[in-house]
């Protein structure tokens, strides 16, 4: 997917990312930063978003890391007072845990992926809408899953967070409508990464590589970021309302061709 376009005007050149430190958002932050985006990298990892703070700058680019954890709000709004405008904000920060059915799924588990995904992006988006209005022509992207969409057995728990985040994300839209500020949501399938799914079944291997077994060629976080940044870069008035990318071999969450 091509993502050329015109320059980000000068408003609207910071992006912040969040979740940046490893998979779609460590991906985001190279392919916005290489767009013309100075990026600003959270996550909870400082060594993570410090080191690829410091491959961006190296590659000629501007970089910022900045630790936060995106469910604390007393830390989130003290992030924002360090901006006059921001132009983009990826909330990607988030993730899944467990696989279990509804009758025996850890509520802590439940409560912890709502408060990441829904909660976290509630606070970074509340606190950074003014920067971004304030812009003249902001976005604001929310990286949910086709989990936001259709859901399957064993996922109530990820998917009723990522319905929120949907839903979220739908209703801002309606609520912001006439403002200089887009709302685009990108809507992931199948994508293999160093950590989600080992971060989901607690570090087990054998399981983790069980979500991929047989699919030719699952989603990368490089896929995935090429469409979040082909959305930021449209022209203004284009918003992307809602883009579902899945790999060919998925056809929905629980239909997948694996090869034998």
């Amino acid at each position: 997917m091509a993502t050329a376009a015109a320059a980000p005007s000068a408003a609207s050149r910071i992006a912040v990312v969040t979740g940046a430190s490893s998979g779609i958002g460590a991906a985001t932050a190279r392919q916005l930063a290489a767009a013309g985006y100075r990026v600003v990298l959270t996550a909870r990892r400082k060594d993570r978003i410090e080191a690829l703070a410091g491959e961006i700058e190296a590659a000629g680019h501007k970089a910022t890391a900045y630790p936060l954890d995106v469910t604390d709000r007393e830390a989130v709004d003290e992030f924002a007072t360090a901006f006059k405008t921001v132009g983009v904000l990826v909330n990607n920060a988030g993730g899944a845990l467990g696989a279990d059915p509804v009758a025996t799924g850890d509520p802590d588990d439940w409560r912890r992926m709502y408060e990441t995904n829904v909660i976290g992006t509630l606070n970074l988006t509340q606190a950074l809408l003014p920067k971004l209005e304030a812009s003249g022509d902001g976005t604001v992207v929310v990286v949910s899953s086709t989990a936001g969409l259709s859901t399957y057995e064993g996922g109530a728990g990820y998917v009723a967070a990522k319905h929120g985040e949907h839903v979220l994300a739908e209703t801002l839209r309606l609520e912001i409508v006439g403002r200089p500020v887009r709302v685009v949501e990108i809507a992931p399938g199948m994508v293999k990464t160093d950590e989600f799914a080992l971060t989901r079944f607690a570090g087990d291997q054998d399981k983790a590589a069980k979500v991929y077994q047989g699919v030719a060629a699952p989603l990368t976080a490089d896929d995935v970021a090429d469409t979040i940044t082909w959305a930021v870069t449209r022209p203004a008035h284009v918003n992307i309302d809602l883009l579902v990318v899945r790999p060919r071999a998925q056809a929905s969450n629980t239909k997948v061709h694996r090869e034998a």
